[in-house]
């Protein structure tokens, strides 16, 4: 009859040899290389943002108004932002799809533009723009929703915000080029009376040059012609 106590002293001993040799198979090194199928190139991504620096980026819900229906559509939901282009400083409104990045809404922001808490829910707010998602200038009222109503305040703070810097830009803008006009208009005049102050001078001169030569000469005597 066999041992019990040998038994289980030789049975692991047994599984642990077997488990020995089968870990040294698995980390046996063929020296084979496997090259790649196929081989994948870095491909460079542009979206047309690499010359704005975003000011908001928030996640929220899109919705636009159908005048044919007249009800809201949803137009998707995804990442609603404020870029500001780094030469110019305008600034315009994107939202893309999560899922598809699909451009959900794309317009500048003008100094004209507001924007208003829905009516019935302070997580939403209501918008009129010229918008360009859809490859041509449409003229939408958009609706969008956030989580939260902090997140709301927030979007409609600075929306409200960029809306007035821009204002005060056009402001600046005009302001600049009537200066450039009346300084424009000062140089002309100061030509116009300089060539008025020259045509004078010019004409006192030759003025005084015809009294000049129709003056008779004093110092000249007449000779008393002698007869034959």
């Amino acid at each position: 009859m066999a041992d019990p106590q040998a038994m289980a002293s030789t049975e692991p001993e047994h599984q642990h040899r077997e488990e020995e040799e089968a870990q040294a198979g698995e980390d046996e090194d063929t020296g084979a290389q496997v090259a790649p199928i196929v081989k994948l190139e870095e491909v460079a991504v542009t979206t047309g943002e690499e010359d704005e620096d975003a000011i908001l980026d928030l996640k929220a819900k899109l919705y636009r108004f159908d005048k044919d229906g007249s009800q809201w559509k949803e137009r998707g939901a995804g990442t609603v932002k404020l870029l500001k282009h780094k030469e110019t400083g305008k600034v315009r409104l994107v939202m893309r799809q999560s899922k598809t990045l699909k451009i959900c809404a794309n317009h500048l922001v003008f100094p004209t533009m507001t924007v208003q808490e829905h009516s019935g829910n302070d997580k939403s707010c209501v918008w009129h723009a010229t918008d360009f998602a859809d490859g041509e200038l449409k003229d939408e009222l958009f609706c969008i929703r956030f989580g939260s109503v902090e997140n709301c305040k927030t979007f409609m703070e600075k929306f409200q915000e960029v809306a007035e810097s821009q204002k005060k830009k056009e402001e600046n803008k005009d302001a600049s080029a009537a200066a450039g006009l009346l300084e424009k208009l000062s140089v002309e005049e100061k030509k116009t009376g300089d060539k008025a102050g020259e045509e004078v001078a010019a004409a006192s001169e030759g003025e005084k040059e015809t009294k000049s030569d129709g003056k008779p000469d004093a110092d000249k005597k007449t000779e008393p012609s002698s007869s034959a």
